[in-house]
């Protein structure tokens, strides 16, 4: 049953709107044994949410997102994870990430203006405690998200042939 609930993940994360009667017939499973283990998922915290992935850019709304390297200094007794939950806490954070390497957290943050991403780094971000630098990225343009590609327009994909 593991396997076919990594199937059935696997199915949603690529597409979360496949009808139940669709999935029960991928999964060679009943659609009753199918919805209880997205009910199962559900209520243990392995489905957190179903979201749609969106290209901003195709609607022409103003806003910013950037990438933020957060060097802190750890905690006693709660390492990192005392700083990340100050950090993920604010509007503008989408996602906070423990990493190895030169930088200890890797921010995903997102605002209407580059001023206003800006005044969040400045005043909100660099003046927690136990933050001790930061080196913020912006994004120019997306060109894939999820496993999805952003293309302005379809290509052919067949290979050229030369004489």
């Amino acid at each position: 049953m593991k396997n076919k609930k990594m199937e059935l993940l696997q199915l949603l994360q690529q597409d979360c709107r496949i009808p139940l009667e669709k999935l029960s017939v991928m999964l060679g499973q009943p659609a009753e044994t199918v919805a209880g283990m997205i009910d199962d998922m559900e209520r243990s915290g392995v489905i957190l949410r179903y979201t749609p992935v969106i290209n901003w850019d195709r609607l022409g709304k103003e806003r910013v997102e950037g990438m933020i390297e957060v060097r802190v200094t750890p905690q006693r007794d709660e390492g990192f994870d005392a700083i990340a939950k100050r950090i993920y806490r604010f509007d503008e954070v989408k996602s906070v990430y423990l990493m190895s390497g030169a930088y200890d957290l890797l921010l995903l943050v997102e605002a209407p203006t580059l001023k206003e991403l800006a005044l969040f780094v400045s005043s909100k971000l660099s003046v927690l405690d136990n933050v001790i630098g930061t080196a913020t990225h912006f994004v120019l343009k997306c060109y894939k998200n999820e496993g999805i590609i952003f293309e302005d327009e379809p290509r052919d994909r067949r290979l050229a042939v030369n004489p």
